[in-house]
């Protein structure tokens, strides 16, 4: 009886493994749309479902927060930092900053994981040239700015920072990714 080395009878047998796999080439839609992006890469917009839930400010300096809640589609993917979020007028656009205490965790999703992030806002005063008339508000994955989802604003006008008319900072803030369910 002929005994091989450990090493090509370890090799020989990774080869098969090779070929057996090259041969069973039948992907599923799913599997192909996916086949590009490896388990544990950043997430993108399109493979994410998206709801919206909020608790409006009902006056004038009040505080309110729009809950925007994302679903795998998708193969597993990870985030790792903040949304990018934007509120958008008439005729400007202001960036959205993190919670001042918040601290972005990487986060993995699964496919049909889900996530959210809360955008806080104080209500600005109607007509008030020391508000925001918000139209929408557009947010977009960390590392992925240039796939940006927009969300129709209902909620009112938003505050300047600096109270001022000439373009001030909307007083708002964006948490970071939280875990939902398990």
């Amino acid at each position: 009886m002929r005994t091989f080395p450990p090493l090509a009878l370890a090799a020989a047998l990774a080869a098969t493994l090779l070929l057996t796999a090259c041969e069973d080439d039948k992907t599923s839609g799913d599997d192909a749309k996916n086949a590009d992006r490896p388990g544990g890469s950043a997430c993108a917009i399109g493979d994410l479902g998206v709801e919206v839930g909020a608790g409006a400010a009902p006056a004038a300096g009040d505080t309110g927060n729009v809950t925007v809640t994302l679903t795998n589609n998708g193969a597993q993917c990870t985030l790792k930092g903040f949304p990018a979020v934007d509120l958008v007028s008439e005729d400007s656009t202001t960036s959205v900053s993190p919670e001042q205490t918040a601290k972005a965790q990487p986060l993995t999703l699964g496919k049909g994981g889900t996530t959210s992030f809360t955008i806080t806002y104080v209500r600005g005063e109607a007509g008030s040239p020391k508000s925001l008339t918000v139209r929408k508000a557009s947010f977009a994955l960390p590392g992925a700015t240039a796939d940006a989802h927009d969300l129709p604003w209902s909620y009112g006008e938003v505050a300047r920072r600096d109270g001022s008319s000439s373009g001030g900072a909307a007083q708002a803030s964006v948490s970071g990714f939280e875990s939902s369910g398990d």
